[in-house]
């Protein structure tokens, strides 16, 4: 039967299980926190970056997360540096240009700091002469740092980057270093709408 983990992942670990750095390094992984054998994250949270990574021990599950075509939704809470115009906004949800291209078109919108946000170790560096701003976006890539370039490239250096949502999958309180087995929601039928 597929597994199928829900993982906060906090701030300053590797989305991986091992660390293929430098010797002797120390720097901390999945196994610090999951003791799940036999699963593999399905796709990459980068180590500066929270929130929630999916892990499963199935391939072709791995695979339709991850795979560009599969255009898999995926929801970022974004503290960036400055006070988002509208053009700004607008410029994100078009699409911005890259150097490795064009961005597909992402939903963005202005949100107040998330409900039950927890303390990042360390804090964010804040600068009493610059505001900074919450929002939510929402992509169908996973392009290395995408979403921190997406806001660099409009003028927003992101500050803090959380994952709340992978598709159908959403943190939905999970603390930082918390995983819980999600197994039994693959196999429960999708809610079906009522007909108008």
């Amino acid at each position: 039967m597929t597994r199928l983990i829900l993982f906060n992942k906090p701030y300053d670990v590797l989305s991986q299980f091992t660390d293929k750095g430098t010797e002797g390094s120390t720097r901390r992984t999945l196994s610090e926190f999951i003791d799940v054998p036999g699963v593999y994250a399905a796709g990459r949270l980068d180590r500066d970056s929270e929130g929630l990574m999916v892990l499963t021990d199935d391939g072709r599950l791995q695979a339709r997360i991850t795979s560009p075509r599969a255009q898999t939704p995926k929801t970022y809470w974004a503290q960036v540096e400055g006070t988002p115009t509208e053009g700004q906004l607008q410029a994100l949800c078009k699409g911005v240009t890259l150097k490795d291209g064009p961005t597909r078109p992402a939903k963005v919108r202005l949100m107040e700091e998330p409900e039950g946000l927890w303390p990042r170790t360390p804090p964010v560096r804040f600068r009493k002469t610059v505001p900074d701003a919450w929002l939510e976006l929402t992509i169908t890539e996973g392009r290395n740092r995408q979403v921190r370039r997406m806001t660099a490239a409009v003028g927003l250096p992101t500050l803090r980057l959380i994952r709340a949502r992978v598709g159908k999958w959403a943190l939905d309180g999970l603390a930082p270093g918390d995983w819980r087995d999600a197994t039994a929601e693959l196999a429960a039928p999708s809610p079906r709408r009522k007909p108008r």
